[in-house]
Formats: structure tokens, C-alpha cells, sequence
């Protein structure tokens, strides 16, 4: 046996794990800043001009963190319609994929379906240098379906600081379907909620219901900084028309009293200006520390019961719109194979809160007068 100690190259051995060359010849590109494009996922971009999930207001004082990890455009997307029988982007990111527990195509990529709502098919996903914040790729060429729905997904855990859509010259491009609702569900949460750790976006529990539903989405997941603050509490509630609010907030909020403390002013700030609104408060997802360690799982137990406690108190009050989710039953049984890390999710978690959270949320949002 040869005993030199070879660097594996695997793309040298597997030729379905090589990169392609991108090759933009004879492609128009387009801003979906612009007509007819449907950008959604960003309540504020009408002002701002930015892909951020919160305004670009200094006077607003937000959390250093929150105001930080709105740059990442998790919950993002891009609609539209197109013959084209190819699709490349041409993306430039605020930064470089650093996360040791999450892919890059699901930290720094995009990924692309094709359909019409309620049929909507996976076709590919964004591979790049993940040494370098720009790129090219090709998602798509030659493709044999005639007119097709197009929708892209946003990086989950990086800021987007430009894309554009390449599309063959001549191609036609049209609005999108219209959504079921064009109101947004807001999802308020952790770093679990931003995406962490799907391998590409199409598959953070936002996501995989927006598509499921056909109604937008707006993903406030803020990793290690879903505090319950009021003042992130009043910008949410600044949002225009919301469908539901969802409030899934406890896992950066489960010491120093910090969500018996916030919860009900969270609430009571989104009740003020949207006092019909459906709120779905779900409490923590099961870790694994929660399996081994007693006082662990006693405080996980604790919080679930305050949350559902305080749903309960608010509906006898006359709060008839707030609704209580236990957490701890969104992964199932053997909830202990849905994580990378005892923590952050895998696809297969995620696809799990969707498929429960689904009949839910359609009750809520699509319920009868």
C-alpha cells in the first residue's frame, strides 16, 4: 500500500461534485428591485432600498446584535416568470462563510425552485468559493419547460449586499402567481428561526411553509439575540398588515427571568396596534442537554408551562386570538436525530415544525368569519 499521504481532491474523483464554470454569454440581467419582480421578506425595503429585515433608522436604537444580524437576509425571496431556458445569479454578500456547524450553500446561498404554487419543485442550490464573497453560478441551462415559476431563496446567515438575475436576451419575464394572502405571517425568534442549521435556505421551517401555504413570510430570527425586547417589539408591530404574528423567542430567553419579563409586554406592544391579530406563542424545541440533565429539563418543562399559562390567562381575559404551541412536540418522538449539534437544526428538524405547524397555521390564517 502506498504510504504518501495524498490530498484528496474530490471533485478529481467525483465528477458530480465538480464545479462548473459559469458561463454568462448572451444573459441579461435584471434587479428584483424591479419590476416585475415580487421581493419578499422585507417589510422595510420600500424605504430603504436594502435587503435588511428591520429599517435602517439610527434613531431607532435597536439592540447592537438584532441591528446586526437584520443584515442577514434569512426568510428573503424572489418570485417571478420566465421562459428562459437558463438562470444565473451575480451576487455579491457582505461577507465570507465562517460557520463550522452550517454549510455555506445554506449560510451564503441561494436556492432555486421551479412551479406553481402548491407544485413547486427543488432545482438547485448555489455552490461558490467559500474563501470569496462574490460570485456567478448558473442555476440552471437549457432547461426544457417552457413558461415556469421561478422562486429564489435568500442566504440564511449572511447579508446580501447586491444580486441580479441573468436570464437569456429575449427571454420574457412576467409577475409571478399571486400569493393565496398577500399578508405576511411575522416570525419572531433564535437563531433556530433565522435557519440555523438548514443546509440550503429553501429548507428553514419559514421557508418550507411559505411554500406550503402560498402566503409570504417574514423571518425575525435573530441567533442568540431573540431577547424580547420592547423596542424590537414596537418595529414589529410597525408592520404593515401582518396575517399572525408567531412569537418563538424562549431559547435566548431562558435565564435571568428574561422571558417571564418580556413576554407579556411583547404581547401587549403587538396587541396595541393589532388588537385581531392571530399570535401563536410556541415554546422551546427539546436539546439534547434537556436529556441528560434533570434541571435542565425542569426549566424547559417550567417555561413551556408559563408560556401556555399566560396564553390561558390572556383568552380569559377576552384575548380570544392567542394561541399556545408546545415546542417540545414540533420534532417528535426521537427528536434527538433532528439536530447537528444538540441544538440547531437539520433539514429533517425542520421539516418536522413544518409538517406540525402547518394545520395550525392554516386554521389560523385561512379560518372562516
Amino acid at each position: 500500500m502506498n504510504e504518501k499521504n495524498h490530498e484528496i481532491k474530490i471533485e478529481q474523483i467525483d465528477k458530480a461534485m465538480e464545479k462548473k464554470a459559469t458561463d454568462s454569454s448572451g444573459v441579461k440581467w435584471y434587479s428584483p428591485l424591479e419590476q416585475p419582480f415580487r421581493l419578499s421578506g422585507f417589510p422595510f425595503i420600500t424605504y430603504d432600498k436594502v435587503y435588511r429585515r428591520m429599517p435602517v433608522v439610527k434613531e431607532l436604537k435597536l439592540p447592537l446584535y438584532v441591528d446586526i444580524l437584520a443584515n442577514c437576509t434569512a426568510g428573503g425571496q424572489i418570485s417571478f416568470c420566465t421562459n428562459s431556458r437558463r438562470l444565473l445569479l451575480k451576487v455579491e454578500l457582505a461577507g465570507c462563510a465562517d460557520m463550522d456547524q452550517m454549510p455555506a450553500t445554506g449560510q451564503c446561498g441561494f436556492d432555486c425552485y421551479i412551479g406553481e404554487p402548491g407544485k413547486q419543485l427543488y432545482c438547485n442550490t448555489v455552490r461558490h468559493d467559500h474563501s470569496k464573497s462574490t460570485y456567478e453560478y448558473q442555476m440552471f441551462d437549457i432547461i426544457e419547460i417552457g413558461m415556469k415559476d421561478i422562486l429564489l431563496n435568500f442566504p440564511l446567515f449572511q447579508g446580501v449586499k447586491e444580486v441580479f438575475i441573468g436570464l437569456e436576451s429575449g427571454a420574457e419575464v412576467y409577475a409571478p402567481l399571486p400569493y393565496a394572502v398577500d399578508k405576511p405571517v411575522v416570525v419572531y425568534g433564535t437563531s433556530i428561526t433565522q435557519g440555523g442549521c438548514a443546509s440550503r435556505p429553501g429548507m428553514v421551517f419559514t421557508n418550507i411553509l411559505s411554500r406550503r401555504l402560498n402566503i409570504p413570510f417574514i423571518n425575525l430570527g435573530f441567533s442568540g439575540n431573540g431577547k424580547g425586547e420592547p423596542e424590537v417589539a414596537r418595529v414589529i408591530a410597525d408592520i404593515q398588515e401582518p396575517l399572525c404574528f408567531i412569537l418563538d423567542y424562549e431559547g435566548n430567553a431562558r435565564t435571568g427571568g428574561i422571558l417571564e419579563n418580556t413576554l407579556p409586554g411583547f404581547v401587549a406592544i403587538l396587541r396595541g396596534k393589532h388588537p385581531d391579530t392571530p399570535i401563536l406563542v410556541i415554546s422551546k424545541t427539546k436539546h439534547a442537554k434537556e436529556s441528560f440533565f434533570k434541571a435542565e429539563y425542569e426549566r424547559l418543562l417550567y417555561l413551556r408551562d408559563f408560556q401556555a399559562g399566560l396564553v390561558k390567562e390572556l383568552n380569559t381575559k377576552g384575548d380570544r386570538n392567542i394561541h399556545f404551541c408546545n415546542g417540545m412536540e414540533l420534532l417528535g418522538a426521537d427528536y434527538d436525530e433532528c439536530t447537528v449539534d444538540g441544538v440547531h437544526l437539520t433539514d429533517l428538524g425542520f421539516w418536522r415544525m413544518a409538517e406540525k405547524l402547518e394545520p395550525i397555521l392554516r386554521n389560523l390564517v385561512f379560518q372562516k368569519d
